[in-house]
Formats: structure tokens, C-alpha cells, sequence
């Protein structure tokens, strides 16, 4: 992310309509995924400065991993409860996680299969792994190149991402629809104009409500439509093959913790 757009990054965060709609959409799906789980346990990774902790805080126990040491430095009073440095084999949690986020993650990274491995490694059994990323290539725009984005996700390379990191998808479903046509058209003004990239702003409040109750709208009746600017992914470890006893699972948990 670039500099100019990590300082705007925190207001964008809390007043503008994408992040608001996503958000809601989020929480609505935490709330059934960790349905009948007391006192969850939660790891958000590639958290900044701890934007969501406050609304992921009702669920239960949140933690965050973030590669970003400034971000880390501006996260107030969560700053105890992220770790600064990257989701790999160094990084070892007390204990295993019924929710690991990643939002807006693995667009970053060059190896997204092995990240999505280590963090099915550090689920309780049951456990499930969110994603979203933004939704294919052909929607490229300036905005991914200052956000360092290496590539963006269609359904069926998701899916094959989770299967390389021998997992399951359980869910996957695109989001904001009505946004492929602006940023269809916001993509060839700037191959026609060479535009420089531009850190968003926030609408004027009336229009800013507007286009969140829009997308609040369209989220609950078109979601199913097979396209969107973005991807949620909902993905879990394998279940257990029948037949395998006890305490081949009891040595496989106990390796997680």
C-alpha cells in the first residue's frame, strides 16, 4: 500500500460506503459461522491497526498478525494483541483458532496457497478461514497498483487456491455487482488517458448513505449473481475420512495447539 493511501486508509475505513457494506456483510456472516461457539476464538490477519477489532470483539477472543510495524504502532489499545510479522511457520499461537480472517490479503501475496496452508494449520477442527479479495483481472484499475495488489480472484482460481492449500471452500460469492460497470469504464478511461492512480475519497454524506443502502440492497437479493468486483470465500480444513480413529485426531489437534 502506498503511503498516501495508508494515511487516508483509517477515515476510509470507518465513513466509506464500500467499507461500511463490507463490513455489515462480515459481521453477518462471522455471526452465523461462529453460531453456538462461546467465547471464540478469532485471528485477523493483515489486520493494519486493528480497525475491525472493535466489531469482532462480541464474538470472543480476538488476535491479529500484521506485516506492517507502522500500522501496528497506531492500533491503540489493541496494539498488545497483534503480532508483527507475516503468517508463516514462525508464527506460533497459543491456541488453535475457530475464525481466521483474510481481508483483503491474498491479492498481496505471491504464494497465497501456502499461506491459506499454514492458517488451515492453526484451525480447531471445525473451524473456518473467511477471505475476500477483489474480483477479477480484467477489472485492473490504478487502485491495484497503489494498493501493490499481484493479481485478482475469479471463483473457479479461488477455489483452486483453497485446493492447493489442501483445504475445502465451503462457500464462495461474488459481492457489489453493480460496481463491475463503473470500474469497467474508470479501467479503460485510464488505458485511454494514462491516469495517475488516485487514493478514493469519501462522497458528500447524502450521496455516501445512499450507495451503502444500495449495496446493502443488492447484497441480500442479487448477491447470487455470478460476477461482482469482489470475492467472499468461506473455506475449512477436510473432514475427517471415515474409519480414522481417535487418536489419529487427537495427535493432529494437539499438533496445532
Amino acid at each position: 500500500m502506498e503511503p498516501m493511501y495508508a494515511a487516508a486508509y483509517p477515515d476510509l475505513y470507518r465513513n466509506h460506503w464500500w467499507w461500511r457494506v463490507r463490513e455489515e456483510v462480515l459481521i453477518g456472516k462471522i455471526g452465523r459461522i461462529l453460531s453456538g461457539v462461546s467465547g471464540a476464538r478469532i485471528l485477523d490477519v493483515g489486520c493494519g491497526a486493528g480497525l475491525f477489532f472493535d466489531a469482532l470483539q462480541p464474538f470472543g477472543h480476538v488476535e491479529g498478525i500484521e506485516s506492517d510495524r507502522a500500522a501496528v504502532e497506531h492500533s491503540g489499545k489493541w496494539k498488545d494483541r497483534i503480532v508483527v510479522g507475516q503468517l508463516d511457520d514462525a508464527y506460533e499461537p497459543g491456541s488453535p483458532f475457530d475464525l481466521i480472517l483474510m481481508l483483503d490479503v491474498l491479492e498481496h501475496v505471491h504464494r497465497p496457497d501456502e499461506m491459506l496452508r499454514r492458517a488451515g494449520a492453526l484451525l480447531t477442527p471445525n473451524g473456518r478461514i473467511l477471505v475476500t479479495t477483489p474480483a477479477f483481472n480484467w477489472l485492473w484499475t490504478t487502485h491495484d497498483d497503489i494498493n501493490h495488489h499481484v493479481t485478482r480472484y475469479t471463483a473457479a482460481t479461488m477455489r483452486r487456491t483453497v485446493r492447493r492449500a489442501g483445504l475445502v471452500t465451503v462457500a464462495c460469492r461474488y459481492m457489489f455487482q453493480s460496481l463491475v460497470g463503473p470500474k469497467l469504464l474508470v479501467r479503460v478511461r485510464e488505458a485511454l488517458t494514462s491516469a495517475a492512480p488516485r487514493v478514493p475519497t469519501i462522497p458528500p454524506r447524502i450521496v455516501n448513505r445512499a450507495v451503502q443502502k444500495w449495496f446493502r440492497l443488492e447484497y441480500a437479493v442479487a448477491g447470487w449473481l455470478p460476477f461482482g468486483s469482489s470475492l467472499l470465500t468461506i473455506a475449512t480444513r477436510p473432514q475427517r475420512p471415515i474409519g480414522e480413529d481417535r487418536n489419529t485426531i487427537s495427535r493432529r489437534t494437539t499438533a496445532i495447539q
